[in-house]
């Protein structure tokens, strides 16, 4: 039988939900879920315990309707990530439903957002240069395969147009697999990196679908599934308009999927991934508003006493083993350009 438990009290973001006193309290991180009115689920993330019968959560979409006394069942999992073949060319929101327009792909035997880093043993120590086809980055500053390498900047410098640039020119001369994780941008940016990445042939919606593009139109009646499968890209979006659990979870599912091309799609060959995260700061800014919703303790300039801890658990995740590697371009945002900053200080670290 299903675990399940009634709304407690919603305050914007934070959902404590209430289990009765004979059933297990769900496990911190698991994903609970709510059928809302309308049909649609909603997601909750366990953060807290609080006492011997309820839990804190934060919200992965607005609370906007939810009244107390509704039933949340818990799922006994984390948040998962769908894998396959069918993950290619695709666009995904934090919990892993597509949002492209698409067929939703199934979730069954899909992988949780929340993992440990590979094991000592399993990593690779060789280094290689990754060739990006831009020659001031290639001859100045080459990138190592495998490697973290961030773009530090303010606003409106160019990190989003050299992150483009980068899965464009990889996807073209190595048939590479790329991630993107969209962590708290503008939606407006992400629609138009989707639009640019179709018209250049890394996700291929087919020639019917492009040409009815040109034409002004976006009839998704006439994508070629099976065309779409040889993409060279899959997006995940938790745009700034997404609640602060979101923001702060959407870069671990981008990570999932790289993850699961890395290691070989489940086969053993691995590949060498790129994992593209724009913005790495708006992940510690959701993480920051979490932490205030919660009731912690603020550290420095406002954020999170667990900065190091969370950056330190994603950035251990991101590296090469012997399967395959992954690559990963950040951008980062520098508030008021003070690097400074404990956000981009950290990163750095």
């Amino acid at each position: 039988m299903a675990n399940t438990g009634k709304i407690k009290s919603i305050i914007g973001a934070v959902v404590d939900v209430q289990f009765d006193s004979d059933s297990k309290l769900p496990e911190i991180l698991n994903a609970l879920e709510l059928k809302r009115d309308n049909g649609d689920i909603l997601v909750l993330e366990v953060q807290q315990h609080l006492g011997q019968d309820s839990v804190r959560t934060v919200a992965m979409d607005g609370t906007e309707g939810l009244v107390r006394g509704m039933v949340v069942t818990d799922t006994g999992i984390p948040i998962s990530m769908p894998v396959g073949e069918g993950i290619k060319g695709r666009v995904f929101n934090v919990t892993g439903d597509a949002i492209d327009g698409l067929a939703q792909v199934s979730k069954v035997g899909g992988r949780a957002i929340h993992a440990k880093p590979p094991l000592f043993e399993d990593l690779s120590t060789a280094n290689e240069i990754l060739f990006t086809g831009i020659k001031v980055i290639d001859l100045i500053e080459p990138y190592a395969k495998g490697g973290k390498i961030g773009l530090f900047g303010g606003a409106g410098v160019g990190k989003t147009v050299l992150i483009q640039e980068l899965i464009n020119n990889i996807a073209k001369s190595y048939s590479g697999v790329s991630v993107f994780a969209g962590v708290g941008e503008r939606t407006r940016e992400g629609n138009d990196l989707i639009r640019e990445m179709i018209e250049a042939g890394i996700m291929n919606y087919g020639d019917k679908f492009k040409h009815s593009m040109e034409e002004g139109g976006w009839d998704l009646s006439a994508v070629n599934l099976e065309d779409l499968k040889e993409s060279k890209a899959t997006f995940v979006f938790g745009q700034m308009n997404e609640p602060p659990g979101a923001r702060a979870c959407v870069a671990l599912s981008g990570l999932t999927l790289a993850e699961y091309f890395r290691d070989g799609e489940g086969t053993g060959q691995g590949k060498d991934i790129l994992f593209f995260v724009d913005n790495i700061f708006r992940f510690t800014q959701a993480g920051s508003e979490v932490s205030a919703l919660l009731g912690r303790m603020p550290s420095a300039v406002g954020y999170q006493p667990t900065l190091a801890t969370e950056m330190g658990l994603m950035q251990e995740r991101i590296t090469s083993t012997k399967n395959g590697s992954i690559t990963s371009v950040q951008a980062v945002y520098v508030p008021a350009d003070d690097l400074t900053d404990p956000a981009p200080a950290t990163t750095f670290a």
